[in-house]
């Protein structure tokens, strides 16, 4: 291969390397050009591109993309599976993991996923999970559980507050409606009484411990904030 080819091989890797958020290495030692190429189908279907590359090359791809953590994948005979953007790593790992118990030859080495390396039984594991879709479907509902018991222990309290608010007002108005009422005629013979000034039963003070019935205790501040405004 002439030194410009060579230099157009590394460059293309390491471009793939600085863009594969996931990459899947084995050693295709024994596998027969059909089954390459079958293989190469598949992979593609599922988002990936899988190339036999040489080990010097790739190293230097490697190192000039920033990727060192590859360099140990890199013995012998080596096929590399980049994915897109898009790609589905869960359906590669399987298809690999099929062609690998299908044909006992090829083998997993491991991979780089989204910056972190792993291990051939980290791919045969991830060949093992459920499809991206039901995985996507799975952390929707793992997340959707818990924001409805914190939306349930917000609004809670909220409904206490105004259960507490709508019996304190009726006692209000209850109140209003006996103070209003006529004041009785004074008896004949009777000692005229002292006039005091009638206390005002709104003004009586309200116990900040004060329950109604079906709802918890409230804190302090919204009964002197409701004592405040009936007074």
């Amino acid at each position: 291969m002439k030194k410009s080819d060579k230099e157009r091989v590394v460059s293309e890797l390491a471009e793939r390397l600085k863009t594969s958020p996931t990459l899947i290495v084995a050693d295709y030692r024994g596998l027969t050009m059909p089954q390459i190429d079958a293989l190469r189908g598949q992979l593609l279907e599922h988002g990936a591109r899988f190339a036999v590359v040489k080990n010097t090359l790739t190293r230097r791809a490697a190192e000039a993309a920033g990727v060192e953590m590859l360099l140990a994948m890199l013995e012998g005979p080596t096929a590399i599976a980049f994915l897109e953007s898009e790609g589905d790593p869960v359906a590669v790992a399987k298809a690999l993991s099929t062609a690998a118990r299908e044909t006992q030859v090829l083998i997993i080495r491991g991979g780089i996923m989204e910056g972190r390396a792993i291990t051939g039984d980290d791919v045969q594991n991830l060949a093992k999970l459920p499809p991206t879709d039901v995985l996507r479907a799975q952390v929707v509902a793992a997340i959707a559980a818990p924001m409805t018991t914190i939306v349930g222990l917000f609004n809670a309290p909220l409904r206490d507050l105004v259960g507490v608010l709508e019996a304190r007002i009726e006692q209000l108005e209850a109140q209003g409606d006996t103070t209003g009422a006529a004041p009785s005629e004074t008896v004949s013979g009777s000692e005229p009484q002292s006039e005091e000034p009638a206390e005002s039963p709104a003004a009586e003070p309200i116990s900040t411990d004060e329950t109604v019935s079906g709802s918890e205790s409230q804190s302090p501040e919204p009964a002197e904030t409701e004592e405040e405004g009936a007074s």
